[in-house]
C-alpha cells in the first residue's frame, strides 16, 4: 500500500470519527433527553444534595433517558459543582442543554403554601412549612428571632395577627427570615389605605381589628352572622361593657376541648379573660381569616349587646338589646338543651 493510500484511509477514518463525534455532540446538546414520552414534571433538589444525588434522582425517577450524555454535558458546564436546591419544572422532550441550564441557573418554579385554622403561635411553623424545604424548627427559630428584634411592635401575644391566612407562592428553598419578611409584606399589603381608613373610622387599630376578628371567628359558625356578631362586640366596646366572650375563656384555660364554659372559668386569672378585663385581649385568640377581618371592618350597625345560641341548634344566635330578652332567649335554649339531653339518655338506655 502506497503512502498516498494510507494518508487517504487515515483522513477518511478521521473524517468518520469527527462526523460521529459531531453527531453525538449535537445529539447530546439538542436531542430530547428529558421526560421523553412523558409529561411535564417537577424535580426537587434538596438542600445539601450532591451531583450524584441529582443523577440518582433523575435516573430513578425516570426523568432522564440517557444519563451518560446528561452527566457528561453537566460536567462540561460545571453543574456538578453548582448544584442549587429548589423545585424545577422539567418539561416533556427537554434537551440536556436546556435542563442543565435550568438546574444550574437556580430558576425555580414557585410552590404554594397555605395556612389557616391556627390558634397558637407555636402551630404556625407546622402549617406554613408543609410544602417547602424549611423545617418547622428552623421556622420557629427565625420567628422567635424576629419577635425579639423587630421594630414594629410584634410580640408573642400579637404575632399571629401578622399572618393573613391565604395561599401564597414562594420558592421551595425559601429561608426562615425571608419567609417571615414575606408574610410581613403581605400583612402590609392587606392593610392597604382603604382598610386602614376603615379601621380608623371605627376607632380601632389594625391589630385591634385582628384581636376582635379572632373572637368573632370563634363565635360565628355561620358566615352570614359574622358582621352582626362583630357589631354586637363593637357596641360593647363603645359602651365600655366587658366583652364577656366565652371563646376568650377557652383560650385562657388552654383547654381547646372545652365545650361548655362554666362560672369557674370566669375566674381564670388571665389578660384573655374578657369577663374580668374590659376591652380587647392583648392579641388574637386564633388566626383570623380575611372574611373575619372584613366582618369587623364592615360590622352590622345595630343595638344588640347580648346573644345566645338558638334553641334549634342551627348554629345561629338569638340577639337581644336588653338583659330581660337575653334571659328569655337563654331559658329557651337551656330548656331545649335539657330536652335533647334527656332524649339522648333515654336512647342510650334503650340501646343497652
Amino acid at each position: 500500500m502506497t503512502r498516498k493510500k494510507i494518508v487517504v484511509i487515515v483522513m477518511l477514518l478521521l473524517t468518520i470519527l469527527l462526523s460521529s463525534f459531531a453527531f453525538y455532540g449535537w445529539q447530546m446538546l439538542y436531542s430530547p433527553n428529558i421526560l421523553v414520552e412523558g409529561e411535564d414534571r417537577y424535580f426537587l433538589v434538596q438542600r445539601g444534595d450532591t451531583f450524584k444525588d441529582v443523577q440518582d434522582r433523575l435516573y430513578d425517577g425516570h426523568y432522564v433517558n440517557d444519563l451518560v450524555s446528561f452527566s457528561f454535558l453537566a460536567k462540561l458546564m460545571n453543574y456538578n459543582e453548582q448544584v442549587k436546591a429548589g423545585r424545577y419544572l422539567l418539561t416533556k422532550d427537554m434537551t440536556n442543554l436546556e435542563a442543565v441550564r435550568l438546574l444550574r441557573s437556580g430558576q425555580q418554579a414557585p410552590v404554594n403554601i397555605t395556612f389557616n385554622n391556627i390558634r397558637l403561635k407555636e402551630e404556625i411553623g407546622e402549617k406554613i412549612t408543609d410544602n417547602i424545604l424549611l423545617t418547622e424548627t428552623e421556622f420557629n427559630e427565625a420567628l422567635e428571632n424576629y419577635i425579639a428584634t423587630n421594630d414594629e411592635g410584634w410580640n408573642d401575644e400579637n404575632i399571629i395577627g401578622m399572618f393573613i391566612p391565604n395561599t401564597y407562592e414562594v420558592y421551595f428553598d425559601v429561608s426562615g427570615p425571608a419567609l417571615i419578611e414575606r408574610m410581613n409584606q403581605e400583612y402590609h399589603k392587606f392593610w392597604n389605605e382603604s382598610r386602614t381608613a376603615k379601621a380608623d373610622s371605627i376607632g380601632l387599630k389594625p391589630r385591634e381589628v385582628s384581636a376582635l376578628a379572632s373572637i368573632v371567628q370563634a363565635e360565628s359558625v355561620k358566615a352570614d352572622e359574622s358582621a352582626r356578631i362583630a357589631g354586637l362586640y363593637m357596641n360593647r366596646l363603645n359602651r365600655g361593657i366587658a366583652l364577656q366572650a366565652d371563646p376568650t375563656l377557652v383560650f385562657a384555660s388552654g383547654d381547646f376541648t372545652l365545650k361548655r364554659v362554666l362560672n369557674v372559668h370566669k375566674e381564670i386569672d388571665s389578660p384573655y379573660n374578657t369577663y374580668k378585663n374590659a376591652g380587647l385581649p392583648p392579641g388574637p385568640i386564633n388566626m383570623p381569616t380575611i372574611r373575619s377581618l372584613d366582618a369587623v371592618l364592615n360590622y352590622e350597625d345595630h343595638k344588640f349587646i347580648y346573644m345566645c345560641a338558638r334553641e334549634d341548634f342551627s348554629g345561629y344566635h338569638n340577639f337581644a338589646t336588653n338583659i330581660a330578652d337575653h334571659n328569655a332567649n337563654a331559658r329557651r335554649y337551656q330548656r331545649q338543651l335539657s330536652i335533647e339531653m334527656r332524649k339522648a339518655r333515654e336512647a342510650e338506655r334503650e340501646g343497652r
